[in-house]
């Protein structure tokens, strides 16, 4: 099993992206608007994605795409609404706000996805502990949102 701390690294690592990505998003999208800031995020992704892959890889195992379950290459679609949503609401409230609604949002996805084991996810249940985490982070999002 890998190391605990390298797991923390990479969540880590992970989130100041988001935080990262969200306000330049968000910006792209005061600028030139929302379809377009969808548009520059996901093509600059892809970009970015696909020249190592093809330069180092060549091509790794994107030709098995269609092993691949049907309903998982809309996965991309929910992209775009992360940064449709995140566009939309930092000018309103923030960049905090948004990005903690945003994760909250996460948490209670992932909880329902753990319970009962959807998508590849190891089966957790859901306990009191987890409900009662799940109602501190809902009160977390309303404090620093109001």
């Amino acid at each position: 099993m890998e190391s605990i701390l390298l797991i923390i690294v990479i969540g880590l690592m992970g989130g100041i992206a988001v935080g990262l990505q969200s306000p330049m998003a968000s910006l792209i999208s005061q600028r030139l608007g929302m379809l377009e800031s969808v548009f520059i995020v996901h093509l600059g992704g892809a970009i970015f994605a696909l020249l190592p892959l093809l330069l180092f890889y060549g091509g790794g195992k994107l030709s098995q795409w269609k092993s691949i379950p049907w309903y998982v290459l809309g996965a991309g679609v929910f992209g775009l609404v992360v940064i449709s949503a995140i566009s939309y609401m930092i000018p309103r409230i923030g960049v905090a706000a948004s990005i903690i609604t945003i994760v909250a949002g996460q948490l209670l996805v992932g909880t329902i996805l753990d319970h009962f084991g959807l998508l590849g996810a190891a089966q957790r249940s859901l306990e009191p502990t987890r409900i009662l985490g799940l109602a501190i982070v809902m009160v977390g999002v309303w404090l620093t949102v109001k």
